[in-house]
């Protein structure tokens, strides 16, 4: 459908200018809801950068933790071992003591006692 041309030039200049004040307007609006939208997406940036901080923190704090735990666990598997180790070197002890018998007619080697008090009287000056 045509439009009317106005036949008065006061509405004429009124509709130019309304035309003209709504082109504004409409540009205005526009730059507002980029300004909003950029300010929308610098904060959450802002706040991603932020999250990741602290999941980047808590990632360090729980490897650190893990790292604690592994040593431990490595400590108590060594503690365990050497004790183990230690009972059998007992045990093996024992068992080979109560195994080897001395024979009744033979005397029980010399004392390194007495060894060394033989010695001191053979070189002693006294002859």
């Amino acid at each position: 459908m045509a439009t009317r041309k106005p036949k008065t030039p006061e509405l004429e200049a009124a509709a130019s200018s309304l035309a003209d004040a709504a082109h504004h307007v409409g540009r205005a609006v526009s730059q507002k809801v980029d300004e909003i939208g950029a300010a929308a997406a610098a904060e959450l940036d802002t706040a991603r950068k932020a999250a990741m901080a602290r999941r980047d923190k808590a990632a360090r704090r729980f490897d650190a933790l893990l790292d604690k735990a592994e040593a431990r666990l490595k400590k108590a598997i060594e503690a365990a071992t050497k004790s183990m180790q230690k009972a059998l070197r007992d045990a093996e002890n024992k068992l080979q003591a109560a195994t080897t018998v001395v024979p009744a007619g033979r005397k029980s080697p010399p004392k390194k006692a007495a060894a060394k008090k033989a010695a001191v009287r053979r070189k002693s000056p006294s002859a």
